[in-house]
């Protein structure tokens, strides 16, 4: 099979699973932040010349990582587990290679605890966003999906919780600490400022 012709594959169908089967509701766990930590991973790979099988593992990890979301909100980690297990022999994946996949999808469960250099890499990807530009629209979609949810409606609240999670956040990957952390903490100034103000 020539070079991720399976994660090829496996990426149409995925995708059209996902622009069917997510709820509307996910206005942050959409299909738009799938394709953005696709994005942020291949950036990975360039940067580190990660060797094409574990460049595949971690495409396809970063594909599936929320496809957990098709069928339930919580515990959706261990969800997409189940539907990987289901649905990677089909694309012509070994069982070792879904072992592989599985630890890349539990690793983004938060508190990330990620065991090896492509479970660090998807998690920073996971969370690229807390130290980049777009933070505030990216968070605002969040605030927005767990209103959706009806899990948090309370926009003071939502700062007080944003506050704990950026705080207790850690990046794994030496780009990311160097470029990420400082703007993540450039944001948690501000939503201080603003829960004083």
């Amino acid at each position: 099979m020539a070079p991720f012709e399976r994660f090829l594959k496996l990426r149409r169908f995925v995708l059209a699973e996902l622009s069917q089967q997510l709820s509307p509701k996910l206005t942050y766990h959409g299909i738009h932040h799938v394709r953005d930590v696709l994005s942020v991973c291949r950036q990975y790979i360039k940067r580190l010349s990660l060797r094409e099988p574990e460049a595949e593992l971690l495409l396809t990890g970063a594909l599936i990582h929320d496809i957990g979301f098709t069928e339930t909100y919580q515990g959706h980690e261990e969800k997409g587990i189940e539907i990987a297990k289901r649905l990677l022999p089909n694309f012509g994946f070994t069982s070792i290679e879904i072992v592989l996949i599985n630890g890349l999808i539990i690793s983004t469960k938060v508190p990330q605890q990620p065991l090896n250099l492509i479970e660090q890499i998807l998690c920073d990807a996971d969370l690229d966003y807390l130290g980049r530009s777009d933070f505030d629209p990216i968070s605002e979609s969040l605030f927005q999906e767990l209103q959706n949810m009806d899990m948090l409606h309370d926009r003071k609240k939502w700062d007080e919780i944003q506050i704990k999670f950026l705080e207790s956040h850690t990046y794994h990957t030496p780009f990311a600490k160097k470029y990420r952390q400082p703007k993540k903490e450039q944001r948690i100034k501000e939503i201080k400022e603003r829960l004083l103000g």
